[in-house]
C-alpha cells in the first residue's frame, strides 16, 4: 500500500512517518500544500494523509483538487 502524508510539522510527520514504515507500508512525504498537490496528482496513492493547515495551499484546497481530478485516493484528514 503506498499512502502519501502531506504534513508542515516536521516532528508530527517524523512520528507518523516512523509509525507507518515500521508497519511495512511505503510513505511519501510532503511538507506544504503545493508539492503535496504535485505528488498526489502525478502518483497514484492508496491513502492520503492530509493536514489541513498547510502552506502555500491548504490541505482544504488541496482536498478540492483531488475530488475534481478524480482521485479514488483514501483520504484521511488531521487536524489539530
Amino acid at each position: 500500500m503506498r499512502l502519501l502524508l502531506i504534513e508542515d510539522e516536521q516532528k508530527v510527520a517524523d512520528v507518523i512517518v516512523r509509525g507507518l514504515r515500521a508497519e511495512r507500508f511505503a510513505v511519501d512525504v510532503a511538507h506544504d500544500g503545493i508539492t503535496g498537490w504535485q505528488m498526489a496528482s502525478t502518483v497514484e496513492y492508496d491513502l492520503i494523509i492530509l493536514d489541513l493547515m498547510l502552506p502555500g495551499i491548504s490541505g482544504t484546497e488541496v482536498l478540492k483538487r483531488l475530488q475534481r481530478a478524480g482521485s479514488s485516493a483514501a483520504v484521511l484528514v488531521l487536524t489539530a
